[in-house]
């Protein structure tokens, strides 16, 4: 064993840089935090602030381990991550282990052999002010969590929680809904014309300069061109450029990799993870823009090699956030000339993008010749306008398109000025304004950076905890069909056709829940400074001071609490039950009012009042109705539930929505109706169609090693069952077409996959394997899985522990 110890927060990252410092080191992981605030408590002396830190149960292996190979080491490195966070996993490492006199501070923001040697050689002390806004942040995140949710539970529902940014981020997503349902779109025609040039015959697409309201207003425009003259009154030229985008920041890394993958926020973290532990970029939570002398010398060299001099333009980027974290760089390749490292697909997909993105940055602006043709039209006030681009000098874009980059217009023209044209066609769609865009989790991000909410280390942990509390749900939203007008002129006649297009389609948008609206209306009714999004904004600024040495952080701690502690009190005391409660109308047979809220076993619809002699009648909303949406003709449909459809071989048929959702109930057995059948509409037949599918998926298909093998339905499309595993069945392949020879060859094939992944194997009959995107996964001998914790060491684990996993 060397006699030098150096510590890091991750084991991946502990195995890279081992391989760079070879004999005489040690590398060892804490696996995170080691110290934390209890679970069960509190843990703030609400006089002092003071916090208790407490080493979780699930660490005291990893401590004692630590303990061990710090007192066979002669010298102790810390080398948690540059930021706040990691700055205090480094001091709870000195405090825990007993390191004041002992450990040596070092960092650097990427893992390669050049950095970490520099590292070593200039060692510093812990940061106290890094480490006190850590502090300041997680105390007062406490403080708001443990106070509010309680109120929360008594004025609600038990089981919720709120926190300091995410419920101002659940706000965003509420009052975009809310836009949204206000939203009257308003109709227009846009008309446009194709002309051709009377002397070189060239083709010029323009868009008139006014929009008309009404079909009758666009008609007579129509009958006015018959007559008309079309002449080019102006050809204005003026040269424009388009500079390359800065090197990627935390948010805009999200962004771009949303936008043209898909990937969600969470996603594109661990991804930039792998890639920086395994020494292939930078650090990968940070919101500056600079870059390095020696990645902009060795930026010029690579665009100089691929492109030529001409498009090499060494620029450094200056962070315009004044709440810009610790002196970061960018995030960058490590290696610029590494193009393309052997990586998974999407790891590739990322590192490629931060490599183009980081070569663009560093190459010279676009350069364009932006053309705007004006049409007169005689007798009329009204002017078409064509716009061309030319593109003089493609500059970064030869490597790199943005999201703003203007593909449209791209017309050349050879007209000129007084220059007599015809029209041949003349079209005018009708059109709607469109409503506001729900937000991404891309979109979001960006939206909590403007208001300075947030940090780059906290933007997918926030995201990811307000969808796994159902205050938000991730949907891809389909099109719907409406019919529209189009008006056409050609030839000096006027002709109308009626089409149908598809409107409204939006992937992948974040969508409030019926608990997320009643929570935020509730907390932003009685917390209005918790909801404030300037008073969030405040609070991150003051966070900054307090890294930077300008602010004690239980000051910043104590000006908060004597505010916020009085508001909790007067709320729980005086503020009544919040059930989100909305009044629909009348039910025309008996004048009852029908009202839909929140109630104890979630969304519902009452008809008649609560504290009448008469009880009330009540009814569950169907999956995919909402309070804010419901309208009292579907609340009036609910309350005919159950109801009888039809008879099969003499059987009631009979449809419900109960606890577990929409069901028909035949011979008093159940049978559960999918999400893309109406259950207020659905037939006998479709009924029949159900109950048949799901019979036969209770009958065996195969017997297999004397077990029996069932055709079962998921998520994910159909599968089988066989001795507690799942087995997919492949693309294309009938599923009620399977021979025993073919579920055979299927049953074998899973086997040896399960196999190959399997990493460790327990007495019990529990197993480790590997899963997607790097996970681990722990299965039981019933087929059951549960994630592996991230930071675990399976060779520390014994039956006893992983069996209490499925608890």
């Amino acid at each position: 064993m060397g006699n030098k110890l150096l510590i890091v927060e991750s084991p991946a990252k502990a195995k890279t840089i081992q391989k760079y410092l070879g004999k005489g080191f040690e590398v060892s992981s804490s696996y995170g935090h080691i110290a934390d605030l209890p679970e069960d408590e509190m843990g703030i002396d609400l006089k002092t602030f003071e916090p208790k830190y407490i080493v979780p149960k699930d660490k005291e292996r990893v401590v004692n381990r630590l303990k061990k190979q710090v007192k066979q080491a002669d010298t102790v490195y810390l080398a948690s991550d540059e930021d706040r966070e990691g700055e205090a996993i480094a001091w709870h490492l000195q405090n825990v282990l007993g390191l004041e006199n002992k450990a040596q501070r070092i960092v650097f923001h990427e893992i390669t052999k050049k950095a970490v040697t520099q590292a070593l050689e200039n060692p510093r002390d812990i940061n106290y002010d890094l480490v006190n806004a850590q502090q300041a942040r997680r105390v007062l995140d406490r403080l708001v969590g443990y106070k509010l949710s309680p109120v929360l539970w008594k004025k609600i529902k038990r089981g919720l929680s709120a926190g300091r940014v995410q419920s101002v981020a659940v706000r965003l997503i509420v009052e975009k809904e809310k836009e949204i349902k206000n939203f009257k779109p308003e109709r227009y025609f846009k008309v446009t014309g194709d002309f051709t040039s009377e002397t070189s015959g060239d083709r010029i697409k323009a868009d008139l300069d006014h929009t008309f309201k009404e079909a009758s207003e666009v008609k007579a425009f129509f009958e006015s061109l018959g007559d008309a003259e079309f002449r080019v009154s102006s050809v204005e030229k003026k040269p424009g450029k388009k500079n390359p985008p800065a090197p990627f920041t935390t948010s805009t890394l999200q962004q771009e990799a949303s936008r043209l993958y898909g990937f969600s926020v969470s996603k594109t973290m661990q991804l930039a993870q792998y890639l920086y532990e395994n020494g292939y970029i930078t650090y990968m939570r940070t919101d500056s823009v600079h870059l390095s002398d020696e990645a902009i010398r060795a930026a010029k060299k690579v665009v100089t090699e691929k492109f030529g001099a001409r498009y090499a333009r060494p620029h450094q980027y200056r962070t315009k956030s004044k709440n810009a974290q610790e002196a970061h760089e960018a995030i960058r390749p490590t290696s610029l000339e590494n193009e393309n490292p052997v990586l998974d697909r999407d790891a590739e997909k990322l590192y490629r993008l931060i490599w183009k993105r980081t070569l663009a940055s560093q190459m010279k602006p676009a350069e364009f010749e932006y053309t705007t043709v004006n049409i007169d039209v005689s007798d009329s006030p009204h002017r078409f306008k064509a716009k061309g681009k030319t593109i003089l000098f493609d500059g970064f874009l030869r490597l790199y398109q943005t999201a703003d980059t203007d593909e449209s217009g791209d017309q050349i023209f050879t007209v000129k000025e007084g220059e007599a044209l015809t029209l041949e066609e003349a079209r005018a769609p009708e059109k709607f304004a469109k409503a506001p865009v729900r937000y991404t989790e891309a979109s979001l991000v960006r939206k909590l950076e403007e208001l300075g909410i947030g940090r780059p280390s906290t933007y997918a942990p926030t995201i990811s905890t307000i969808q796994r509390r159902d205050y938000v749900v991730k949907r891809t939203l389909p099109a719907r069909q409406r019919e529209v007008q189009h008006i056409l002129w050609k030839d000096g006649s006027i002709s109308t056709k009626k089409v149908k297009e598809k409107y409204g389609y939006e992937k992948n948008k974040l969508i409030p829940t019926d608990m997320g609206i009643i929570v935020t209306g509730f907390l932003t009714e009685h917390f209005a400074d918790i909801m404030d999004y300037h008073f969030t904004a405040q609070v991150e600024e003051e966070f900054d001071k307090v890294a930077r040495g300008e602010e004690d952080w239980k000051e910043v701690i104590r000006h908060f609490y004597d505010k916020f502690e009085p508001v909790v009190e007067r709320v729980e005391k005086e503020s009544k039950r919040a059930k989100g409660e909305r009044l629909l109308g009348k039910d025309p047979e008996t004048g009852l009012n029908v009202y839909v809220k929140y109630g104890p076993y979630g969304p519902m619809v009452q008809m008649g009042e609560s504290l009448q002699k008469e009880k009330p009648k009540y009814a569950s909303l169907l999956p995919g109705m909402t309070i804010m949406d419901l309208s009292l003709e579907e609340a009036l449909e609910l309350f005919k539930l159950p109801k009888k459809i039809g008879e099969i071989d003499g059987e009631e048929v009979v449809v419900g929505n109960g606890k577990f959702g929409p069901y028909i109930r035949f011979k008093n057995k159940f049978y559960n109706i999918p999400k893309h059948i109406n259950p207020l509409k659905i037939s006998l037949e479709e009924a029949r169609t159900l109950i048949e599918r799901k019979q036969a998926m209770d009958k065996p298909v195969a017997h297999i090693d004397g077990k029996p093998v069932f055709l079962q339905s998921g998520r994910y499309g159909p599968y089988l069952k066989w001795n507690n595993m799942n087995i997919p069945i492949p693309r294309g392949t009938d599923p009620h077409g399977l021979d025993e020879g073919k579920v055979k060859e299927l049953i074998a094939a899973k086997l040896e996959k399960d196999k190959k992944n399997t990493l460790k194997e327990w007495p019990g009959g529990y197993t480790l394997r590997k899963g997607g995107w790097g996970k681990l996964y722990v299965y039981s001998p019933d087929g059951k899985r549960k994630m592996f914790p991230k930071d675990a060491d399976p060779e520390k684990w014994d039956e006893a522990k992983v069996r209490a996993l499925f608890k």
